[in-house]
């Protein structure tokens, strides 16, 4: 079993680290979020320990980039002090598949690192869930209710922003420099797009699933 570790201490690092060596467990580490995603990158483990706060790029980032950008299918367990059911939820719903508070014992650590390195790697990564609706980030096809819904690739883009925030506002800024960069659009084009992403929505449901706040932004809602 290969094992990526990523957190900001040392010391747990070397701690666990040493621990899994004597059990058998070839380990790489790594002390945030974005060395982290390099190495996944250049590597492939069978498991990934995962701190949540970190400089640079927390845990909860650094695993929805995993899963939505770089299509990531490795098991992930979440180490933690964090203990709120808060932050559990925010841990599994960006992709993590395990979560274990500390302090812990070693013996439990290396327990559940071998049951995700036998449940093997995710079979849903790439594909980016709210309420109804499904994006698959491999084949760039959405869903509501299982009804496939034809997008624009600007709509497509426009609508992968507001699912990778899930209930947050989007502002129109973020949206714009996500999509255009630097190459600004004409004043009605970021609200045309809206309004054609809005109505291929909703097109045949009773709710509408895409909300504006007036002089903030947009969000998606259930």
């Amino acid at each position: 079993m290969k094992v990526l570790i990523v957190d900001d201490s040392p010391n747990v690092i070397e701690t666990i680290g040493d621990y899994l060596e004597m059990m058998g467990v070839i380990v790489d580490c790594a002390y945030h979020g974005e060395a982290a995603i390099h190495m996944l990158k250049e590597n492939h483990y069978d498991v990934i320990i995962m701190d949540v706060m970190m400089p640079k790029m927390d845990g909860i980032k650094a695993v929805k980039t995993l899963r939505a950008e770089l299509l990531c299918h490795t098991p992930t367990l979440f180490l933690t002090a964090k203990d709120t059911l808060e932050d559990k939820m925010a841990a599994f719903k960006a992709g993590g598949d395990d979560y274990l508070l500390k302090p812990f014992a070693m013996e439990e650590l290396y327990l559940r690192l071998q049951a995700l390195s036998i449940r093997g790697p995710r079979l849903d990564t790439g594909k980016l869930t709210f309420a109804d609706i499904e994006y698959c980030t491999q084949t760039e096809t959405v869903t509501r209710s299982g009804r496939a819904i034809k997008l624009s690739r600007i709509q497509l883009q426009i609508l992968k922003l507001l699912l990778q925030n899930s209930t947050s506002i989007v502002s129109r800024q973020h949206i714009i420099t996500a999509i255009w960069g630097d190459e600004l659009p004409n004043s009605d084009a970021l609200r045309s797009h809206i309004y054609g992403l809005r109505t291929s929505l909703d097109r045949g449901f009773e709710h509408s699933r895409l909300e504006t706040i007036h002089g903030q932004g947009y969000r998606l809602k259930h």
